[in-house]
């Protein structure tokens, strides 16, 4: 599984680099993920040349090709102004105008830190609008640190639920077996119905259970006097057979 990390911070120590990494570990910790971080404040003049050029360079590119070939993405950015950072939304700007499918169906978790927790709804006002439209799928948990956060209760309780919705998300699921329950076919597994059709009313009428290993009853669906479909009870069918 290929897991990308887009941190969006500008400083260096950055707690928004900081919380993408226990993001990732987290995640991987749940998962085989070859994890690979991409600082876009190292992309900076490489993502403003391919605004007014229309071209990345090869940094650039690489980074852009990552995304779009990653299994799941965490996107981390500092807050600008209630929202992300400019920086931020460049880059997803020139991937978007690069590959407008590179997102769709994608698993993505979102975070996003601050100086005050008063800034937390940039998750969902902005953060989640933006890789809705990118056609990605967000995590529900979305993750937002505000410097009280940093040691504090909560937080770490958060990355780890976050972390898990997005592994369950990008973790490929095993095919079911043949002989698991409720397979079908399987001991235990519900019987497929039969016949089914609309009454007069134009309703419609589902088919009765069929006993697995046997045909069905001829005669199991009658005419009713109006004209409609009769359905003949489940233990009446299973009488004749018996019978």
């Amino acid at each position: 599984m290929k897991l990308v990390v887009v941190s969006a911070g500008l400083s260096v120590p950055s707690s928004t680099r900081l919380l993408a990494d226990r993001l990732a570990a987290a995640t991987a910790g749940r998962t085989d993920a070859r994890v690979r971080v991409i600082e876009v404040r190292d992309l900076a003049v490489a993502i403003a040349h391919n605004l007014t050029s229309g071209f990345p360079g090869p940094e650039l590119a690489a980074a852009l090709d990552a995304v779009t070939e990653a299994d799941a993405l965490i996107a981390v950015t500092p807050v600008f102004s209630a929202s992300y950072s400019g920086l931020f939304k460049s880059f997803f700007d020139v991937l978007g105008a690069r590959e407008k499918d590179a997102l769709a169906g994608k698993p993505v978790l979102i975070a996003a830190t601050g100086g005050t927790a008063r800034h937390s709804m940039v998750l969902d006002h902005a953060l989640r609008p933006l890789f809705a439209y990118l056609r990605a799928v967000v995590v529900p948990t979305g993750v937002y640190a505000a410097s009280e956060d940093w040691g504090a209760e909560g937080l770490p309780e958060r990355i780890e639920r976050a972390a898990g919705e997005l592994a369950a998300l990008a973790a490929p699921a095993a095919p079911a077996s043949p002989d698991a329950p409720g397979a079908p076919g399987a001991p235990g597994a519900p019987a497929a119905p039969v016949g089914g059709g609309a009454d007069s009313a134009g309703r419609t009428v589902p088919g009765e259970q069929a006993v697995p290993g046997q045909p069905p009853v001829p005669g199991q669906q009658g005419r009713a006097a109006d004209g409609g479909l009769a359905v003949v009870p489940f233990e009446e069918q299973l009488a004749r057979l018996r019978g």
